[in-house]
């Protein structure tokens, strides 16, 4: 009896307290992402000419503002969030559409809201308002249901319905981190090999029928990527001149403030999407590295968290807010080394932006908030059901 208790207790652990969770806060995945943070600070402190404005002073009130978020979304209990994952992604659906009607535009683009003090960028949102969903819906369903067809038609509905409203603003590469973000989500469910292949065998074919949808600079950007030296003072000059930037940099780099590429301002964009590279130049590989390796430590946080995790919401949870992690990262340093086309896809806590910088952070709350509650189990249907 007292052996059967005490599994008990560790598998249905007794409500924590404010201050218990608090404690409970993975504070070594926090110092990282804060080690992160400091080291973009730096960068744009560098790319303003050793000067707090007119980046880093407002990143760093950002990154305050988005880390106290952080901590409050990790303590608050997991079966809150459950509960209201639903409502949250139709607010962001919602958001999505205001976007489309009364949208702000800017760069060619209708992405942001504004809302007076700040400029909301609901796609960003979505990121996270997917996962919570998709999770809760894969949750109150059993690996058996997971296996069918039918069960499958309401979590892409989920995702295409986001989808096609960023891809009217037009944002190919934030729905691509959608596409690929649900797409991981499935794979955590248990939704079977084969329906991803066919999924892909059907994403090829329609290749050709895609492009003609396509805008004309999203296809410049393609043809680019496969000959950047055909446009070198236009289409490709961006990737080109990043390039030059990072091999510039060497081993150990030029030294900091001395990048030649980005403070003579042959770098386009180095203060958001091309950071990366400005890092690299001045820092060199070992930078650069560094700079990957403390990424790396929180993405493996994110997964021991996701395999440690006994309710199947908060593996979900954490794992989809990983793999965002991750993509956000993928994208923009294989994007500014000429590997994949150029994307809108900015480096988390080191390029410029508020809405991304809330969006990573909130992200990472939710991973750190489905370690707090590890152990806990939650109901699989009836009110957590989807």
């Amino acid at each position: 009896m007292v052996r059967t208790s005490l599994y008990e207790s560790r598998l249905n652990p007794p409500d924590l307290t404010l201050s218990q969770r608090f404690l409970q806060v993975n504070w070594g995945m926090l110092l990282l992402v804060a080690l992160i943070a400091c080291v973009g600070l730096a960068m744009l402190y560098s790319a303003a000419d050793q000067s707090w404005t007119p980046w880093a002073l407002r990143q760093a009130i950002r990154f305050g503002v988005a880390f106290g978020l952080c901590v409050v979304v990790a303590v608050i209990p997991i079966g809150f969030w459950l509960r209201w994952s639903y409502l949250g992604y139709a607010f962001v659906l919602a958001l999505l559409v205001g976007v489309e009607v009364a949208g702000e535009i800017g760069m060619g683009a209708q992405r942001w809201i504004d809302l007076g003090v700040v400029r909301l960028q609901p796609s960003e949102l979505m990121k996270i308002a997917l996962v919570l969903a998709l999770a809760r819906y894969f949750h109150g369903c059993s690996y058996e249901e997971t296996g069918r067809i039918t069960y499958l038609i309401v979590p892409v509905a989920m995702v295409l319905a986001p989808v096609a409203l960023v891809l009217r603003q037009p944002d190919l590469g934030t729905a691509l981190m959608l596409v690929m973000g649900a797409a991981a989500i499935f794979f955590l469910a248990g939704v079977r090999w084969w329906k991803f292949a066919l999924v892909g065998v059907l994403t090829l074919a329609t290749i050709p029928i895609a492009w003609q949808f396509l805008r004309d600079y999203q296809k410049k950007r393609v043809l680019t990527f496969l000959d950047p030296g055909s446009d070198p003072l236009g289409a490709g000059y961006h990737i080109l001149q990043s390039k030059i930037a990072l091999g510039s940099g060497g081993i150990w780099g030029k030294g900091f403030g001395q990048g030649s590429q980005s403070h003579l301002n042959f770098l386009p964009e180095k203060q958001t999407d091309f950071i990366f590279t400005m890092l690299a130049e001045e820092m060199g590989l070992i930078g650069g590295l560094t700079l990957i390796g403390l990424y790396l430590l929180v993405i493996a946080y994110g997964l021991v968290i996701t395999l440690r995790c006994r309710n199947r919401f908060g593996q979900l949870t954490a794992g989809g807010m990983t793999v965002a992690l991750f993509l956000y990262v993928f994208i923009n340093i294989a994007m500014v080394m000429g590997l994949i086309p150029v994307v809108g896809v900015p480096l988390p806590m080191i390029s410029y932006g508020g809405t991304v910088m809330l969006t990573v952070m909130i992200g990472l709350g939710f991973v750190i908030n489905a370690y707090i509650d590890r152990d806990l189990e939650l109901p699989r249907r009836g009110n957590a059901g989807p």
